[in-house]
């Protein structure tokens, strides 16, 4: 029989042959502000200047919503690995944001959305004008 000493030391040094051919790799720990996962209740979308949202699960009820997610699959194609991006920069989406989050009227909801879907890709230019417009 094998003394319990003698065990610890050969699975040490089998812990270490095993370690030696394996990469380590030393991870630093992250800023929670930076984390990849979303919050809890939310999740996250890309928008074409690579900016991050973190967004309420409520608001996939939403109409709006609902469509950028479709557009965003006709564009790109359903993501299987990386991020889910939104065709649209990021002041279009900090707006829509805004906008499911005032719970607007379905009116509006859907002149956002006719105007979104004329521009695949939404600039200053006009999101200017759509909030000119009261929208």
């Amino acid at each position: 029989m094998i003394s319990p000493r003698k065990l610890m030391a050969m699975a040490k040094k089998w812990q270490k042959m095993a370690g030696i051919g394996r990469k380590r790799n030393i991870c630093l720990p992250r800023d929670k502000n930076s984390s990849r996962l979303a919050d809890k209740g939310h999740f996250v979308v890309y928008s074409m200047d690579k900016r991050r949202f973190m967004v309420p699960l409520a608001y996939l009820s939403s109409t709006i919503f609902i469509e950028l997610l479709r557009m965003s699959e006709e564009e790109f194609g359903l993501p299987r690995d990386g991020p889910i991006t939104l065709p649209f920069d990021s002041a279009a989406i900090e707006y829509v944001v805004s906008v499911v989050g005032r719970h607007v009227s379905v009116e509006l909801e859907k002149a956002l959305l006719v105007s979104l879907a004329n521009n695949t890709t939404v600039h200053g230019g006009l999101m200017s004008r759509i909030i000119v417009q009261g929208l």
